[in-house]
């Protein structure tokens, strides 16, 4: 599709097209960028590595992710789709055309059923981080290289079949729960596996499933009251107040993320099916691999939920009480971080995860999950005093990126054979945050060439 101005003008939504080209949104995104010119919103210090893209399930496509960050004043920005490194290319020239820091990963769920070596694990039958299956962790693979997004790709691309052949048994038995309530049933690969990014590298989740669940409760009954008074009818659920308003609304542009929201909350245990060793393969096959590329594996911190600060999550426990015995167990399984998201936690916790990390040499990634279209880009909690580490530690994380990109062997961060491996973890995070905050952001692999070869004579420490 050729991007004229006039069509651009009328139609901005070609960046975020799920159905063009990634090379066709990265051109409109550029037209954009040329036409805002010197009006582009000035960035703030703010910065988010979590972001999902249409590749696992999300509303916006990599070019808009990159665009609503910059639109949010963000530094910097990061997606890691779940099973997936497809939207890595796209993001990281978004990123460069608005000028804004750019990293790229993905997230998978792994197995902690046996422990390092193959040993026996004590975490075999508790509850990680990860709600819905005892014994199986979810975890970030940050700061691919750019010559590395291939092999993780092909990493991934079993997990991805695993999981779709799960999700497909699952379709089977939301379409019983659909014919018992005299509703349409789904067509699993032309509601959900056309309609995903599957074939192109991307991942499916039961956040597709209960998607197409949505929209065929919408055809069926339209939105607002019928549609509410059909949920609980005929499928019994419970509507809390606020989610009724949602509902009633039927001009409300987040109407299917709301209506998935609530499927999830209130169907999604009557037809989820237990992923097994195949889908989740154990951790330390993972930390492994992401090694072997100069990645660097990071566990994914969620801590026990009180009276959530965001509002998204049931009083639940996760890991807090054992947290000390799970940092030595991820020394043990190889992991190099630990990511999280200081909204969803308290202060008190979060000051016992940077102690803990800083003991094991655990860096800090910081990101909030953005999958749904009601979610702020925005993370003001790192600007606060306690955070702002996390301002460098994200910097250091795309300066690695792009320094293993010119020399893997030699300049990950975590590379044995760096010139600052005889610093310590905070010393070189911090040399590495100065080398990111060099970079040219919008000829970033260019720039850090530069910047390499004075790492490696020793001029920038």
């Amino acid at each position: 599709m050729a991007v004229e101005d006039s069509v651009f003008e009328k139609h901005p939504s070609i960046i975020n097209d799920p159905s063009l080209d990634g090379k066709e949104r990265l051109a409109a995104l550029q037209k954009l960028a040329s036409l805002q010119g010197h009006e582009a919103k000035r960035a703030s210090a703010e910065i988010n590595n979590h972001i999902h893209t249409i590749y696992s399930f999300s509303p916006y496509t990599p070019s808009m992710a990159a665009l609503l960050a910059r639109d949010a004043a963000l530094a910097a920005a990061g997606t890691v789709d779940h099973d997936s490194i497809a939207a890595a290319e796209e993001m990281l020239s978004a990123c460069a055309i608005l000028g804004i820091g750019g990293c790229v990963g993905f997230e998978v769920r792994v197995s902690f059923k046996t422990g390092a070596n193959g040993k026996a694990s004590p975490f075999a039958a508790r509850k990680l981080n990860n709600p819905d299956s005892p014994g199986y962790a979810y975890m970030t693979v940050q700061g691919v290289p750019r010559q590395s997004i291939k092999k993780a790709a092909g990493f991934l691309e079993p997990l991805r079949a695993e999981r779709l052949r799960r999700t497909g048994a699952m379709a089977a038995s939301a379409n019983i729960m659909l014919r018992e309530a005299r509703l349409p049933e789904i067509d699993f690969e032309q509601d959900i596996v056309a309609k995903s990014k599957y074939a192109e590298g991307g991942g499916i989740t039961e956040r597709h499933l209960l998607a197409a669940m949505a929209e065929r409760c919408i055809d069926e009954f339209g939105r607002g009251m019928p549609l509410i008074e059909a949920l609980q009818s005929k499928l019994g659920l419970q509507i809390a107040p606020k989610i009724v308003s949602w509902l009633r609304d039927p001009d409300n542009p987040h109407y299917l993320f709301d209506l998935l929201g609530l499927l999830k909350t209130g169907l999604l245990g009557k037809i989820f099916i237990q992923p097994g060793e195949k889908e989740c393969i154990p951790a330390d096959r993972v930390t492994a691999f992401a090694r072997s590329i100069s990645a660097i594996p990071a566990y994914a911190y969620l801590g026990d939920v009180g009276e959530s600060p965001t509002g998204d999550k049931k009083a639940e426990k996760f890991e807090d009480d054992f947290i000390d015995e799970l940092f030595a167990e991820l020394s043990h399984l190889g992991y190099q971080a630990v990511t999280y998201m200081p909204p969803r936690n308290s202060l008190e916790q979060l000051v016992r995860i940077r102690e803990l990390a800083a003991e094991w040499g655990f860096m800090e990634i910081s990101g909030v999950d953005i999958n749904s279209s009601r979610q702020s880009f925005n993370c003001p909690e790192v600007l606060k005093n306690e955070f702002r580490h996390l301002l460098d530690t994200t910097w250091a994380l795309i300066a690695h990126e792009r320094l293993a990109s010119v020399d893997e062997e030699r300049l990950g961060l975590f590379s044995e054979k760096n010139p600052l491996a005889s610093m310590n973890l905070s010393e070189r995070i911090a040399v590495y945050a100065k080398a990111g905050r060099k970079l040219d952001l919008r000829h970033p692999q260019e720039s850090a060439a530069v910047i390499a070869d004075n790492i490696m004579k020793g001029r920038l420490s």
